[in-house]
């Protein structure tokens, strides 16, 4: 069940990644602005019907979720009027989306064999409507959530691994964050690639969508200067680990690391015309350790 719910969102994921599907539902949404309330009323809907089919929905989740979906889609709906310039409103829907799902809000409202797959559907259902959102209706400014329109940028990727590789694996250890490197018993480039598509498609993507298209950009242009829009998102790159395993928590040694990896990732990203460019240098480094250092 979980492995359907996730594969239902990324399909979503992946065709809007095409701009032309991007600009379709940009101009139906500019001439009937009000739709964009479709999106909420059927990604609430999605989650009830896959909570139903657990035996787990209970009303009071239903009307926490709604809430949930409503507070930043109205606000987003509300900021219309600003065209394509970025206020405090639109940060306001960005954490309202998206520190819900970090803190598992609700949580305690889903019985626990159900858990799997509502953190799931919770962070399928934030990632589309952040789509939505941001990228369709607000056409947030260099979201870069597109294809990439050059080769260059999986370079970018891979330079950008050879910088942060050897920094984070000798800081990584020296922390105690990380264990020996190892290689597996049995070469497994199938497995590798496996792990990496799956790092990919179900947390790197989601994640550099939030903090790169979205907070790097909005910091960019608030601070008015780009590196010091780019080491402040890095650092709530990293704080937004702080809560993670494994370790104690808050796990300031994953911060630390997490805001190295997030300094790479968003220069990546400025340099690159595509999200996928950083989030395949996310995946790399995330696959790598589990790898190499699980």
């Amino acid at each position: 069940m979980a492995l359907l719910i996730g594969l239902f969102y990324i399909a979503i994921m992946l065709v809007l990644l095409s701009s032309r599907q991007q600009a379709i539902l940009r101009r139906r949404l500019g001439l009937r602005p009000a739709l964009l309330y479709a999106a909420p009323v059927a990604l609430g809907g999605v989650f009830l019907g896959i909570l139903a089919l657990e035996r787990a929905l209970r009303p009071e989740f239903a009307l926490l979720l709604a809430a949930y979906l409503a507070a930043p889609t109205t606000l987003i709906y509300a900021s219309r009027a600003l065209g394509r310039r970025l206020s405090w409103r639109d940060l306001a829907a960005v954490l309202l989306l998206w520190l819900p799902v970090e803190f598992t809000l609700g949580k305690e409202l889903v019985p626990a064999h159900a858990h799997g797959v509502a953190n799931e559907a919770a962070q399928g259902t934030a990632t589309v409507l952040a789509l939505v959102l941001f990228v369709v209706f607000r056409n947030w400014p260099d979201h870069k959530y597109r294809w990439p329109s050059r080769g260059r940028d999986f370079l970018n990727a891979l330079a950008g691994f050879a910088a942060l590789a050897i920094p984070l694996a000798l800081l990584g250890r020296w922390l105690g964050f990380l264990g020996p490197f190892r290689l597996p018993e049995q070469a497994d480039p199938l497995g590798f690639l496996r792990l990496f598509l799956i790092t990919l498609l179900g947390v790197a993507i989601p994640e550099e969508l939030l903090f790169r298209s979205l907070i790097q950009n909005w910091l960019m242009r608030r601070l008015g200067d780009p590196m010091r829009g780019l080491l402040a998102a890095a650092v709530v790159f990293g704080a937004a680990h702080l809560n993670n395993g494994p370790g104690p928590l808050p796990n300031w040694r994953y911060m630390i690391l997490a805001t190295i990896a997030g300094f790479g990732y968003g220069l990546v990203f400025q340099r690159s015309s595509s999200v996928l460019a950083s989030a395949s240098l996310h995946a790399l480094v995330n696959t790598v350790r589990h790898t190499f250092f699980g």
